[in-house]
């Protein structure tokens, strides 16, 4: 019977990634895909054994050539490399933000050095990351510009994201929200409320380019905003506010983004994906703003997939969604290990896949006014005979992507299950580059700093990735000379580097090893958070070797 590996999502299947972080499962690596936590499948259709159109798990490949490349128009990796890594001219820094308009150009030599000094030292303080009484003024005064707006710093890797996504053929806009609490520095003027009135900060709205393969390709759209304090409270007015005067409005600001970035890039198919907990307030993404989504959908002529949450009433005899799915005749099953979460072992489950044309009904609307059904496409995942006392697996995905086999549906769900690397991306920039720990007088100074960090925690993930996809690439296409040279001596205590440099996949290992990995059979590879730890000692390498070479030569 034909298996494959895929990360399942952390909803129901695999609980919620943050509580993965804090259990033992996953010691180093935030990354689901390549331990024990990631489920086997099994898929089979009608009694004959039957090969899913779901990707294979993570591992090392063969070839340096990123898969979900097109062979016909990109017959090798160059092309992509070209737009992805900076060459021997430039560092990540310069390749990232050389685009930004400032208004002067010292402040842009100012916005590289700044993001260079982050990105060597992620979770650093602002003082320490800088080195110098001088670069933290300088640094400070950068961020107390008001001339400089936060949505200018970070257009430039906007644009460089969209020369990543023309050299690919399918590419997932994966959105969802956290919110940036900074309720330990009243000082900070302009902050809203968060969950409750006790807690202030920042809701933060991040839309990620990702591969099917799992290669965070950049941020297509940040949206930043305050929850006005004079406004908690007011859940009761939703149903009667207009959806451009919800915070919900987000999803569809989202999905506007990803449809301007569509009609400019016609030979890559964008789908914009996101999760049913669509809102920090309400938890789930109310029923008339889906409704709203997938109006808005069609018009824009852009695909989205999401988890539904709603049993909501349909245009079919059964009259709800979850019925009529499950009136339909199952497609195939899907054989997953479960694995284990608190109290419960590792487990096998046998989900059901269904999948339908569906006709959602519009919700209601003052008298007179009239709004036509919506037509998408369904696909359920149902675990009908759970063990006893166990909760089953069910999640239920619409999207506007047809369906016509049940190879479309696996593919539909394997797309499903990238979308946790939004969650890691957010874990990244919070624990990682310790946003919520930088103090500043005011939030426009504040969304300043975090322009240059979400590119900062871009990177760190973008690096762990890449080098599961792309192992045999050479590492200074990441790497400058002094840092992998400095990297290799410090781990094989040797004062002579190689002629060549190593792999990314060997180089990463190395900075995982920096950072705490210790590199076991069993320990699988390295994730994030051993990568960002391992990058700021490797800064501390990196100076000394180069004040070695300046001594001795």
């Amino acid at each position: 019977m034909f298996s494959q590996m895929i990360p399942l999502p952390e909803t129901d299947l695999l609980s919620d990634v943050h509580s993965l972080v804090n259990t033992q499962c996953l010691p180093n690596a935030i990354c689901l895909a390549e331990t024990a936590c990631l489920p086997a499948i099994v898929v089979s259709t009608n009694n004959l054994v039957e090969s899913a159109l779901l990707p294979t798990s993570h591992h090392v490949a063969s070839s340096c050539q990123l898969p979900g490349i097109n062979p016909s128009r990109w017959p090798e990796a160059d092309t992509f490399l070209s737009t992805t890594c900076p060459d021997d001219h430039s560092c990540w820094a310069e390749r990232e933000f050389c685009r930004a308009e400032l208004g002067d150009v010292r402040r842009l030599k100012r916005l590289i050095q700044l993001a260079q000094q982050r990105g060597a030292s992620p979770n650093a303080s602002i003082p320490q990351a800088c080195g110098s009484h001088a670069a933290t003024k300088a640094a400070y005064r950068f961020y107390d510009n008001d001339a400089i707006k936060p949505e200018a710093i970070l257009v430039s890797h906007q644009e460089a994201t969209k020369e990543r996504l023309s050299n690919q053929s399918l590419v997932l806009a994966v959105q969802d929200t956290t919110q940036l609490d900074y309720t330990h520095h009243p000082q900070t003027k302009g902050l809203g409320t968060l969950h409750d009135a006790k807690h202030h900060g920042l809701l933060v709205h991040t839309t990620l380019a990702v591969t099917p393969e799992r290669v965070p390709l950049g941020i297509i759209q940040q949206q930043v905003w305050t929850r006005p304090i004079e406004e908690f409270g007011k859940k009761h007015t939703r149903k009667q506010r207009p959806i451009e005067e919800k915070e919900s409005y987000k999803w569809l600001n989202s999905l506007q983004e990803t449809a301007k970035l569509q009609q400019q890039l016609p030979y890559t198919q964008i789908v914009s994906v996101g999760d049913r907990r669509g809102d920090i307030r309400e938890r789930v993404l109310p029923q008339a703003d889906v409704y709203e989504l997938f109006v808005q959908a069609k018009e824009l002529s852009q695909n989205i997939l999401i988890r539904a949450s709603w049993n909501r009433c349909v245009d079919h005899p059964e009259k709800y969604l979850w019925d009529h799915l499950q009136n339909h005749p199952v497609a195939g099953t899907l054989t997953i290990t479960v694995p284990r979460q608190q109290n419960q072992p590792q487990r096998e489950a046998t989900l059901s896949i269904r999948y339908a044309l569906v006709r959602l009904r519009p919700p209601q609307r003052p008298k007179g006014q009239k709004l036509p059904s919506v037509t998408v496409w369904a696909v359920l995942a149902l675990e009908e005979q759970p063990p006893q006392a166990t909760k089953p697996l069910e999640w239920l995905l619409l999207t506007t992507m047809p369906v016509d086999a049940f190879d479309d549906a696996c593919e539909r769900l394997a797309w499903y299950t990238c979308r946790w690397l939004i969650e890691v991306y957010h874990k990244v920039l919070k624990s990682g580059c310790r946003v919520e720990q930088r103090q500043f007088d005011d939030v426009e100074r504040l969304r300043r700093y975090l322009a240059v960090d979400n590119v900062v925690a871009w990177r760190v993930l973008f690096l762990t990735m890449l080098g599961r996809e792309m192992p045999e690439m050479p590492c200074d296409a990441i790497l400058e000379a002094h840092e992998w040279q400095a990297l290799y001596c410090f781990i094989h205590q040797t004062h002579t580097p190689p002629q060549q440099p190593p792999t990314l996949f060997q180089a990463t290992l190395w900075i995982a090893q920096l950072g705490g990995f210790l590199a076991r059979k069993a320990d699988g590879q390295p994730g994030v958070t051993v990568i960002w730890r391992g990058l700021q000692r490797l800064q501390d390498v990196a100076n000394a070797w180069q004040l070695f070479r300046i001594n001795t030569s």
